[in-house]
């Protein structure tokens, strides 16, 4: 049979950076922390350069076929993704010196209510890439967290209105009475202003010590969401409600509060050599977002230049 990619010369001649399938649907398996598999549905795409000016095309079926292989037969791994790389350079010795796999999957997690003994399932979106260039080989996990953030600002102005409220409702010359006091506090009339919170999203972007057997998803969520202090719920009672309030009380934030909190957090852990953050606000107050980007600062390692402001899912 005629193999065009092979025989025929290109009429423009050039080498190209990047070359393959995108979107390649398929079900992947991981190990969960407590010790079952799950599995997904994914999107890969898969990437050689082509480094010979004068040749057509590459193969791109080796690359689908080496994809499904890999992945159907055990769960995605950092050890897995450097196999499937070396795979992809094996099968286009001649062509490439350079190549990139990306899996794209949501990772669903059951989480605890604040308070109450329910519970419900969170979905985190996952991106894991990994790149062979001239025999260096780079892995990086990407993710986003969903949380809420209250404005400081809009919290004092708020506590202000409360103050001036109380100082109408209340002569200063005449004793408090506390029972009144105490009811007061609890009335849309004394509490006469909120702040306003609004849902927000990060965006984080780790650079793996490529060493560990299975991917810290569950682990680097776990961080994220710790330093955030208001991750969005599943099942809520009141009680639960009630404590996501006194956690965003306590927890007022500027989306640079936010992206610091997130810096901090991976700068203490040894398995992240480089991240990127984005901290997006969807303000309520706004019909724009407050966004903060911060990087760890890696000489040759990600930008927080125009690139790094930029929204890079999709």
């Amino acid at each position: 049979m005629p193999d065009i990619a092979s025989e025929a010369r290109p009429v423009v001649a050039g080498q190209l950076d990047w070359v393959g399938m995108g979107e390649i649907e398929v079900p992947i398996s991981l190990a969960g922390t407590d010790g079952r598999v799950v599995t997904s549905g994914a999107r890969v795409n898969a990437f050689v350069n082509l480094k010979c000016p004068e040749v057509r095309g590459i193969h791109m079926s080796r690359l689908y076929l080496h994809v499904d292989k890999a992945l159907s037969s055990e769960p995605l791994s950092p050890c897995g993704v450097r196999r499937l790389l070396k795979d992809f350079l094996e099968s286009h010795a001649d062509l490439s010196d350079r190549a990139m796999v990306q899996v794209r999957f949501d990772y669903m997690v059951r989480r605890p209510a604040l308070m109450s003994d329910n519970s419900g399932w969170k979905s985190y979106p996952v991106t894991v890439t990994g790149v062979m260039d001239h025999g260096q080989f780079t892995l990086e996990l990407a993710f986003d967290v969903a949380y809420s953030s209250t404005c400081p600002c809009s919290a004092a102005l708020a506590r202000q209105l409360i103050q001036e409220r109380f100082q109408q409702d209340f002569a200063k010359t005449s004793p408090l009475d506390y029972d009144a006091v105490l009811a007061w506090l609890g009335s849309e009339q004394g509490i006469c202003a909120t702040p306003h919170s609004q849902r927000s999203s990060a965006e984080v972007r780790v650079r793996l010590v490529p060493s560990f057997r299975d991917f810290p998803i569950v682990d680097l969520i776990d961080r994220i969401e710790g330093a955030l202090k208001t991750p969005v719920q599943t099942a809520v009672k009141r009680e639960d409600e009630q404590a996501f309030a006194r956690l965003n009380g306590q927890n007022l934030m500027f989306c640079e509060d936010a992206a610091r909190r997130m810096q901090a957090a991976l700068d203490q852990d040894e398995r992240v050599t480089d991240f990127w953050v984005r901290a997006s606000h969807y303000e309520s107050l706004h019909p724009h977002n407050a966004v903060a980007v911060a990087t760890k600062g890696v000489p040759g390692g990600y930008s927080a230049g125009l690139e790094g402001v930029a929204h890079l899912r999709g």
